[in-house]
């Protein structure tokens, strides 16, 4: 893929996000074929270049948007990844445990309950990180 503007402030947001660290092991581990490769190279030019960059609400507001979305429709895998930017950008593991509960009483339980397991195994990894 020819690196755009768009691909290149994709990059820095997708590190900004993630962190370096995690961004490594990910290239590593789930960007290894050409599919996935075409994915990403999307994926950091269009969302994270695009999506993730317009005016108009803050990068931290952003990241809560992605943690609801993913509650509401059971993405657990996705979350854990959003949960990490939402940490990184400076919501608090209360704060966003607290969103999780509010969820409750309007996607239900079982979905909640879901996320809530999703973020304990989150925040207890980026504390063992440091």
């Amino acid at each position: 893929m020819a690196n755009t503007e768009a691909y290149e402030k994709g990059r820095a947001m997708r590190r900004r996000l993630m962190g370096d660290a995690y961004v490594e092991r990910m290239d590593k581990t789930v960007y290894t074929d050409d599919t996935m490769k075409k994915f990403g190279d999307y994926a950091t030019e269009a969302v994270f270049g695009m999506l993730w960059t317009r005016p108009g609400i803050d990068v931290k507001t952003r990241t809560l948007i992605c943690v609801v979305s993913d509650t509401a429709m059971g993405r657990d895998p996705e979350l854990a990844i959003h949960l990490r930017m939402a940490r990184r950008e400076g919501w608090s593991e209360e704060e966003l445990i607290e969103v999780l509960l509010h969820m409750s009483g309007y996607v239900g339980l079982p979905l909640v309950r879901e996320a809530i397991i999703t973020a304990r195994k989150v925040f207890s990894e980026m504390r063992a990180e440091g």
